[in-house]
């Protein structure tokens, strides 16, 4: 079913309509037709849908324990084409090689070409397997438009799509340059728009096809005086699972998979190390090899979602969605305290 929308999409002064609203009566408050079409509806169509859930859900329960408990069967991806955005340098320079340990052919694409340079050729020297740098930037639609063209012509059609790219950037909402705030949004979010859009139609062609991004703890957990990044991850997780679902209502749910990652400390560049002792952040750091290595196993198993952190990370973010907010607020005094400024405002 295809909706037009274009009104959406047009201004015109004073055009705007308002839909009609059916208004009851003053005088009558209370009508036994409504009362009855009402019933009638519920028959219809709610109490319908509702006993096909219920006897659905026993087996659906089931298999989800079986799944649970079992050990999961892993995939092969050797062959395939894989794209690393912001492949150059930390973590994504880590998941270069693990893909290549899995026999990827590998497409290294950072704004800093030199750095993917050196990875690409790291990658074939150590695994024997394809690999090439490309220049991207990823918050230009026609850059990774070219981009797309340049990896087919060098290695083929991009099976795994790795939105891995991003700015650590870490600033309030009044601090910072606007074009600061507006390069953190344009890198951190919408170059997962764009990236998608430009590689998702042809996996859905050849029905084969796996999109990891690279999202964050603090897309599940907020957190004072990192709301322009936070703002972004909240928005890659909620992409991510607007873009799964859209997948199972196409019926591609077991063809083009999606994996979204919320990592917690990576010890990466040291200006972020040092920025998130002087915000007196109580997170332990991993290294990147270790949660490229959790991202890459769970992309073997299909698991849309996978926090590559320690074990009370991961406990925190699965029950922070659960907490009240009065214990939130209770541990952020205790843990963190008052947090400094960073930078000045604008």
């Amino acid at each position: 079913m295809v909706v037009v929308q274009e009104q959406y999409f047009k201004h015109a002064d004073g055009a705007y309509e308002a839909a009609a609203v059916k208004r009851r009566r003053p005088d009558k408050p209370f009508s036994l037709d409504r009362l009855e079409k009402n019933v009638r509806f519920a028959l219809v169509e709610i109490v319908p849908k509702v006993v096909k859930v219920l006897l659905l859900l026993v087996p659906a329960l089931v298999r989800d324990f079986v799944q649970l408990v079992a050990p999961a069967k892993k995939k092969s991806i050797g062959g395939q084409v894989a794209l690393v955005t912001g492949g150059g340098n930390g973590l994504g320079r880590a998941l270069c090689f693990r893909l290549g340990q899995e026999g990827c052919s590998v497409a290294v694409a950072d704004i800093d070409v030199v750095s993917a340079r050196q990875t690409a050729e790291e990658v074939r020297a150590r695994f024997g397997v394809k690999a090439d740098a490309f220049h991207v930037d990823v918050s230009d639609y026609d850059s990774v438009c070219q981009l797309k063209k340049a990896i087919e012509s060098s290695l083929g059609n991009v099976d795994i799509l790795v939105n891995n790219a991003g700015l650590l950037a870490m600033l309030s909402l009044s601090e910072g340059k606007p074009e600061d705030v507006q390069r953190i949004v344009n890198v951190n979010l919408l170059s997962h728009f764009w990236t998608i859009r430009a590689f998702k139609d042809g996996m859905v062609e050849r029905r084969r096809g796996h999109i990891v991004a690279i999202c964050s703890v603090l897309g599940i957990i907020p957190f004072g005086r990192t709301i322009s990044y936070c703002a972004t991850k909240f928005g890659v997780k909620g992409l991510m699972a607007s873009l799964e679902n859209e997948f199972y209502q196409d019926g591609l749910k077991d063809d083009v998979r999606t994996t979204c990652v919320y990592p917690g400390g990576i010890r990466t560049r040291k200006q972020f190390i040092d920025m998130m002792k002087d915000l007196r952040i109580p997170v332990q750091f991993n290294s990147p090899e270790f949660v490229a290595n959790a991202i890459v196993n769970a992309v073997l198993i299909n698991k849309t979602e996978v926090v590559p952190s320690t074990l009370g990370m991961r406990f925190v973010a699965a029950i922070y969605p659960y907490v009240p907010k009065s214990i939130i607020l209770l541990v952020s005094d205790i843990v963190v305290g008052t947090m400094p400024v960073l930078t000045n405002r604008e």
